[in-house]
């Protein structure tokens, strides 16, 4: 893919907050005293759905990405920070949460309530991958075609169908989303894919000629960091690692 259609990708997916997240009046979540940057505990807010966590979940270095599954930025961001993350797994903490832009896609939410529900049968990760890696097969889907392909997903997964179908709509389910979203508001989303370690925003980094540069100099072919694993491993996570006196794989 070019650079200048990565541009187009990530401009895509970095809409404003204001109409395109789903939070209705009914649903909104209390986040005042909740601390971004903190791995969430199962609780009623949430639904009593913990934070979904992989790698050193007690490293210094963790890793938070809030994303849409229908998102074409997130989508094509996924092979990377799961390349990267499986490789530093050992040193870094990684959280996912949802943070689906339902107006400019439309289903993000049923993609977002599929993978938590697939969470709550202990197949969170096994769902959040097949979504990213087959979203070519859903993402024009409607109504009933497109929760019976999620619950076809399921079901390849070994998820019992009446189960998984009955989280799809639970009001637990619902409530996870829109903390998720709450949260990921409080913590400065503006767009996504984001990425965060600590309360630095690292997705929002640009590179060019091998170089961290201004987001000024987007226009000139600078491409966000996230669009390659090298440049992810060079520049998020082997400085977040250096900076906390954590040695890399190779050195341990």
């Amino acid at each position: 893919m070019t650079k200048r259609a990565w541009i187009i990708f990530a401009a895509i997916c970095m809409a404003i907050i204001g109409g395109f997240i789903y939070l209705s009046r009914s649903n909104k979540v209390n986040v005042a005293t909740v601390n971004p940057i903190t791995i969430q505990t199962a609780t009623a807010d949430n639904g009593n759905i913990a934070d979904h966590t992989y790698g050193n979940i007690k490293s210094k270095v963790i890793l938070f990405e809030y994303a849409d599954f229908q998102c074409p930025g997130c989508n094509s961001a996924h092979p990377i920070i799961k390349k990267v993350v499986e490789k530093y797994k050992g040193q870094i903490g990684y959280i996912f949460r949802n943070y689906p832009l339902t107006n400019a896609h439309p289903n993000a939410l049923a993609a977002a309530a599929a993978a938590e529900s697939a969470g709550v049968e202990g197949k969170y990760w096994e769902m959040h991958d097949k979504l990213f890696e087959q979203r070519s097969n859903w993402v024009e889907l409607t109504g009933a075609a497109r929760t019976n392909y999620f619950v076809s997903l399921a079901a390849e997964l070994g998820i019992n169908k009446d189960k998984f179908s009955e989280h799809l709509d639970s009001a637990s389910i619902r409530k996870k989303i829109n903390y998720d979203l709450a949260v990921g508001t409080k913590a400065g989303v503006s767009g996504t894919p984001a990425l965060f370690i600590g309360k630095k925003d690292v997705g929002n980094q640009r590179v060019s000629n091998g170089k961290i540069v201004s987001t000024g100099e987007v226009a000139s072919g600078a491409t966000y960091v996230w669009t390659n694993a090298d440049d992810f491993e060079k520049y998020v996570i082997i400085p977040a690692l250096k900076e906390h006196g954590i040695a890399l794989p190779s050195e341990s």
